[in-house]
This record gives structure tokens, sequence and C-alpha cells, in this order.
């Protein structure tokens, strides 16, 4: 089975691929579409990855334009074609709205997250899952089932035979957060302890002892691509709005913040202890 792909990270490989040749052939944005006889406005929201739906005749102007070579043409009528796809998450759009994370983890090679309240969704069982939606009161019943069942397909990523490397660092708050039901955090910290042993995730508890950190202005995720031509990003979000941040400068303070949290975190060996020690600390994790 071939690997998913994303169509949104395929328009911004494309969007990229088209301002390198123009810029090899010396050519203003305007310029170019006056010359390749394509519309400002589309040339423009080509190379800006918000085109959804692509010509094309646009590109094979664009390719004559640019002197591109028949492999490099038919590379861009490639990513124009699975720009056009739908991935499994076009069916939530009522959970992810107009900005899917599963977008872009479905193609990451590596997914960096720091969480401060709740353990990382791609990391949560179904049952925590589900007292994390439940917990503001928010949603329908309906909704809750919704929210959990696009969790848990963005999970499968994690089962495909070439699976992104995954980096947590969870505050030890999200740990110790006490649920209705004791049996459901003891299941999720079980849940941690035993994806901790695949070779492509990576725990670690930031404790409290750490003090004050880098990451207090709240979570975040950073999604690396395994090709050069398709830049790291990084998603955050609030109880209303997510935001993709994509500025080279931006993703770079967050790389530094991440950076500074996971030198002030406990390392994977020692994590699972302290796991294994919550757990054991006290009978909290029983039911009655």
């Amino acid at each position: 089975m071939h690997r998913p792909f994303s169509p949104t990270v395929r328009r911004r490989r494309l969007a990229a691929e088209l301002r390198r040749l123009r810029d090899a052939q010396g050519l203003k944005l305007s310029a170019a579409a006056k010359l390749a006889d394509v519309p400002a406005s589309t040339l423009s929201n080509i190379e800006t990855a918000e085109a959804r739906r692509i010509k094309a005749r646009d590109i094979d102007a664009l390719a004559d334009l640019y002197q591109a070579p028949a492999e490099a043409r038919e590379a861009l009528h490639e990513l124009a074609r699975e720009s056009k796809e739908q991935g499994w998450w076009s069916k939530y759009k009522d959970v992810f709205g107009g900005n899917a994370l599963p977008d872009f983890e479905v193609e990451a090679s590596m997914i960096r997250t720091y969480q401060c309240q709740v353990i990382p969704g791609l990391l949560q069982t179904p049952e925590y899952s589900e007292a994390v939606f439940r917990g503001g009161r928010a949603y329908t019943e309906n909704e809750v089932q919704r929210l959990v069942e696009a969790r848990l397909q963005r999970q499968q990523i994690l089962s495909r035979h070439d699976p992104p490397q995954i980096w947590a660092v969870i505050d030890e708050a999200a740990l110790r957060r006490k649920l209705d039901h004791p049996h459901v955090m003891r299941d999720q910290l079980q849940h941690l302890l035993n994806v901790a042993t695949r070779h492509n995730v990576d725990i670690q508890v930031l404790p409290f002892t750490a003090g004050m950190h880098a990451g207090l202005a709240g979570s975040f995720v950073i999604l690396d691509f395994p090709a050069e031509m398709d830049p790291g990003i990084v998603y955050t979000e609030t109880a209303t709005d997510s935001l993709f941040v994509q500025d080279v400068p931006s993703v770079q303070r967050f790389v530094t913040i991440f950076a500074n949290l996971n030198s002030a975190a406990l390392r994977p060996p020692h994590t699972l202890k302290f796991i294994q020690q919550i757990m054991e600390s006290d009978d909290q994790y029983d039911d009655d």
C-alpha cells in the first residue's frame, strides 16, 4: 500500500516549485501571469498554495514560459492532480473545520508536541479522549462520538509501516489530572508506557520541579516533512479556532521553545519510571 499523501502539502510543494521556476527566469509574478496568459490572481493563489482547483492549461502555460523540462512538467501536473484529492478527514469537516491537522500529519516524518493540560491526541485512549471532550460540557452526545471517532482515525498513522517519529513532552499536570472514572486515567497512563516502547515514539514528562519554563504560553505541535521543499509548520489551537504557523522565523521560535522544553523535561527512561510512580503512588486510579 502506497503512502497516503496530503493535498495541502502537495499544493505547498507545487507553489514552491512554480516560484522557483519563475525566479529562475527572473520574472515578477505580474509579468509571468501576463506572458503565460494566466490571471494574476490565479497565479498568486497557486503560488500561495490557496488554489483548490488548478487547470492543466495553466500548468502547461507556466511550464512553457519557464522552459521546464518534460519530467518537471509532468511532476507539476501530478502535484496539481493530487492537490485536488480529498483525504479521509474531509468527512470530518464538522470536527476539523477548514484547517485539518490530519492533512499535515499524514505526510509528516516527525511530529513534536508539547501538551500542558491533556495527553497528546495521537497518544490518547478512546475512553480518555471521550472524557476530554465531555469535560467542558460543550458538546452533544453525537458530537462527542464524532470527535472521538475522528481522533482515533488520526492515530492510524502510528500503525503504518513507515510511521512518523513522535516526540511528546507532556506536563506533569496532564498526568495527575483526576477523572470521574479513575480507571480511565490509569489505562491512559498504562497506554503511554506501552506506546513508549515503540521505536518511533519518545515521551518526556515536564515535572513541576522544572519551575517556570519556555512553554508557559500553551500547547503546540511542530510538524516536519521528509522533502526539503516542504518546510515545517506549527499548529496551535484555542477553544474556538486553530492556527497553522508557517513563516520561517516563527516556526524556528517554536523549535527553540521545544528544545528548551526537551532540556527541562525528564529523559525518556526516567519518564517511564515517573509515570509508573504516579500509578503506584496512591489509590486514586482504583475505582471505588
